[in-house]
This record gives structure tokens, sequence and C-alpha cells, in this order.
């Protein structure tokens, strides 16, 4: 494995010219669980510098990302603060001063760019060195790090962003660094001024329900972690991480054939038109049970995260920047994804929860509890979205990424979606406990594709 060292560490501050919110923006509800329940969002975007199209010195690309963090923090400055237990009123909130920054660290290996990246199995250990390190067990603890790492002697670039899930979401994550991908080209910006007001956010009974979730899952503040053991299955380490790239026609043909399936099984029928998501959602789940070889009678579950925004009441403004996710939980019978109509029979199920989710967003709010009571074995989980522009917002001025991951694929049975690299397709990648579970998940992919 190649090493990774670190040659400075600096921060960033924000701009005098910004005005930070005098007092702590508190976190509410939604946002409350992730204290202590996977509070560590961390994405590495791979560039080459030395490409046929673009030459860029390390250097003059380690002073652009610098001057450009800092002018994005003007307007994004509670990210340069801290989360802090505010103990006269029990709540957490984030704390922004004129003394607070952004650590920004620069590190250099001689990994080759190229082979960390690509559709075939990586190594995912390598990418978690490329991204900063923050221990967020207590607070106060930092709300984001950047971590910039010459790769090969220069010819390549890493670019690994540490933020804390309390704060930001993946929609919220991916509008940060576009916005700080265009202060580094010098265009004018695009997307609407962040808001981090958290009362855009109406929750049954506001700042009360938020206290009550802190009491529950984050009840040593300021020690942030969980009070309880998980009564099923602990979560077990990943061995092997493998990508797939679904094209456009992929996706399409896809979608015939689970409505093909609904309109002939007779049992599982659509009851709204098939997403994207939900497609790709009825594919992975289905190959996942397959790879397990689980018994028929077996129950297995499929948990995914759906972005509240527009479903709550009223709906939350499009520039808000915070986690505001519900959590979802469906559940069939193994034999079901062994049949011929599993594909249908997945979409479906997942189809119908985010149904039951849009009509309730606030149901799924407590996503923790469900979670520490299942067998993990039996469940796969999914991150992102088949929404997330990632390649295209990322261009910092010398092309865009050559790849981009979740550095954080934290357990067996979790897929990571995000758009494709030509903007059209959809990037999926699984991460497995075995060999042979992800060799066979592989075939059985490949093998409904093609059917």
């Amino acid at each position: 494995m190649s090493a990774v060292r670190v040659i400075d560490a600096s921060y960033v501050s924000v701009p005098a010219t910004a005005t930070p919110s005098p007092e702590p923006i508190k976190l509410n509800a939604m946002e409350a669980q992730w204290l202590t329940f996977f509070p560590v969002v961390q994405r590495v975007l791979l560039f080459d510098l030395d490409g046929a199209d673009h030459t860029a010195p390390f250097d003059t690309v380690l002073e652009c990302l610098r001057s450009s963090l800092a002018a994005t923090l003007s307007s994004f400055a509670p990210l340069a603060g801290k989360l802090v237990h505010l103990k006269d009123t029990g709540d957490v909130g984030i704390s922004c001063s004129a003394t607070d920054g952004v650590r920004f660290v620069v590190a250099e290996s001689d990994a080759d760019v190229r082979r960390l990246s690509g559709d075939e199995e990586y190594d995912i250990s390598v990418l978690r060195l490329l991204v900063p390190e923050v221990d967020m067990s207590e607070l106060p603890v930092r709300v984001l790090a950047v971590q910039v790492t010459r790769l090969d002697g220069g010819m390549g670039m890493a670019l690994g962003v540490t933020v804390h899930h309390a704060v930001a979401d993946g929609r919220s994550l991916w509008a940060f660094v576009e916005a700080w991908a265009t202060a580094c080209r010098s265009d004018t910006p695009a997307a609407a001024t962040p808001t981090f007001d958290r009362s855009l956010v109406k929750l049954p009974r506001g700042d009360e329900l938020a206290r009550e979730v802190l009491r529950k899952f984050a009840p040593n503040l300021p020690l942030a972690t969980l009070p309880m053991p998980t009564t099923g299955e602990t979560i077990r380490p990943f061995t092997r991480v493998r990508a797939f790239t679904l094209e456009k026609q992929d996706i399409e043909l896809l979608k015939k054939r689970i409505i093909h399936l609904s309109e002939s099984n007779g049992v599982y029928q659509l009851s709204h038109p098939l997403s994207t998501f939900a497609a790709i959602a009825g594919l992975a789940w289905t190959c996942f049970v397959r790879c397990k070889q689980f018994s028929g009678d077996d129950d297995v579950l499929f948990f995914f995260f759906a972005d509240a925004r527009r479903r709550l009441d009223p709906p939350v403004d499009e520039a808000y920047t915070g986690s505001c996710l519900t959590g979802c939980l469906a559940k069939l019978p193994a034999r079901e994804l062994q049949a011929d109509h599993a594909l249908v029979a997945a979409a479906s199920a997942v189809q119908d929860e985010v149904c039951k989710m849009a009509k309730d967003p606030v149901a799924g709010l407590d996503f923790v509890t469900p979670l520490l009571t299942v067998d993990m074995d039996r469940l796969m989980h999914v991150s992102g979205s088949p929404g997330f522009r990632a390649y295209e917002v990322a261009d910092f001025g010398w092309g865009r990424p050559r790849w981009t991951e979740n550095a954080r694929m934290n357990d067996d049975g979790h897929v990571v979606l995000m758009r494709a690299k030509d903007g059209h397709g959809v990037q999926v990648s699984v991460s497995l406990l075995l060999p042979e579970q992800m060799d066979e998940f592989q075939a059985q992919f490949l093998k409904l594709l093609q059917r």
C-alpha cells in the first residue's frame, strides 16, 4: 500500500468581510442523530495534472485551492466553525468566530492516480489516506477539513473532503464543492447563496424534539458516542470495493425490463412511474441477495435516505445547507429476490417506501432505532443519489475529476450512487465482505443487465 506523507497543515479562515451568525446555529432533530451515528462524510476526488488537454503544476493548483476556499467561506462561513455543546439548554450548535477556520492539509504520495481510479476493483484503503481524519468523538469538533495530496511526483492530485454529517448531507456537500470549484475557476457563481437557517425546517416540537433526540442518542455530551450496543449483528468491515458504470442505454433497458415484468408477473405492479433510483436500487438489492445465498424464508432489508426538502410542509429552500434526510426501510422475503420477478419485486418495494416518505416525511426522522435492531448481514444500504453531479460540478479549472469516490464505504453491503463521468449514466460503487460474494454480485449484475 502506498504511503501518504503529510508535509504541511494550516487553517484557512473566513474572510474578514463575512458575517458569521453571532449565536450558535442549533441543530434540528434531523441532524442531531448524526452526532453519534456515522458522523463522518468523506469524499475523495482524483485529478490528472499532466494530461493531453491540460497541464497544471501542483504548487499552482495548491495556491488556487487555498485562496478560492477562503473566498468560498464568505458564503459558507459556518463550515469553518465547530460543533459545540450548549450546556445551558442541552442543544448542540454550529459556532463560528473570527478565530475559526478549515483545516487545510497538504500531503504527498507515490500512488499512481490511474491505479486508484476506474470501474474495476480498487484499493479503498489508500483512498482513505487521501482524506483528512477528524476525531468526532467529543465536542467541540471542527465541521470541515480538506486535504490536497500530490500523487506520483505531480502527475496527479487528490482532493479529500471530510465534513460532519450533522452539518451537511450529500446535496449540501456537493453544493459547497461546486461553489469552491466555481471560485477556483474565477467564474460567476450560478447557484443561489446558501442558507444555514435551521428555522426553515419545520418539525414537530422544534427545539424540544432535537433535545429529545440528543438525550436518547448522545446522553453523555460532550462525548458523542452511541450509548447502547446494537441488538442485531455488528457492522462488519468490508474487504472489497468495486464500481460499475451504468450508461444511459443500460438504465433505459433496465427500466423497460422492470416495466415489462410489472405488466406480466401478476404479483408486483408499479404504482407510480419508475424512477432511475428505484430501478438501480432494485438491481443492486437483487444482486446482493443472490450473492449472499440466503434462505428463501429470510427477510432481507434495503435501507436508504431520502431528501426531505421538497416534501416537508412548508418545503425547505433549495439553497438550504444542512442535513435534511429521512430514512426509508424496505423489506421482502429473500425468495422474492431469487425469483424471475426479482427486479420488479425489489423496485416496487423501494418505490413504495419513497411514496410513503412523500406522504409523511417526518415518519422516518428516527432512522437510528430501526437499524439498531436488524440483522446487519441481511441489510443492504444506499447512500448518494443518481442526481449528484459530482464530476460536473468539481471542475476546478484543470478538468473534471478522473474519479471520485466515497472514502467512507464503511460496511458489508454498502452501495454509493452518483452521476457518472459522462453526465448521463450512473456510477454504482459496492462494498462487500467476501471476495466470492463480490464475484457473484458482479456476475448477477451483468447477467440481469444482459438478459
